[in-house]
């Protein structure tokens, strides 16, 4: 069964990127939307394996609210429904400290800075995160 990763991205050229590079060299689905509300139905519908959020989501509203990805994050994190959901932010906003102050606020499970460069370390590190399949 092919595991699907939801791509939480409002550039549609990183959308296109990433989304060749996961479906080539992870062999995975990909699910893109920089809605809210659609991010966390399909987060609670269970349709994705594993979400990449985009940190500065400059468009995105929640319950009439601006959100941007550390927001969503903890959404998510905080419903039991999908707490369990693994999620890795990706942010072009890479300073010295910043990984561990986002991963820490929001409670994500990876971090990913743009602009990515190696590919196959990013199809890799989504991979290592995507829950096993019991069987």
């Amino acid at each position: 069964m092919t595991k699907t990763v939801l791509l939480v991205e409002d550039d549609l050229g990183n959308v296109r990127v990433f989304s060749r590079y996961l479906t080539r060299l992870g062999g995975l689905t990909v699910k893109h939307t920089e809605n809210a509300e659609e991010v966390m139905q399909i987060a609670k519908a269970g349709e994705a394996d594993l979400i990449l959020m985009d940190v500065s989501l400059s468009r995105s509203l929640y319950q009439g609210k601006a959100v941007d990805g550390i927001k969503l994050t903890q959404l998510l994190k905080s419903d039991p429904s999908t707490a369990s959901l693994p999620i890795i932010l990706v942010t072009a906003h890479a300073m010295i400290g910043d990984k561990e102050n986002s991963l820490q606020q929001s409670g994500a499970d990876g971090y990913i800075s743009k602009p990515v460069v190696d590919y196959r370390a990013f199809v890799d590190q989504v991979i290592a995160l995507l829950p096993i399949e019991e069987e």
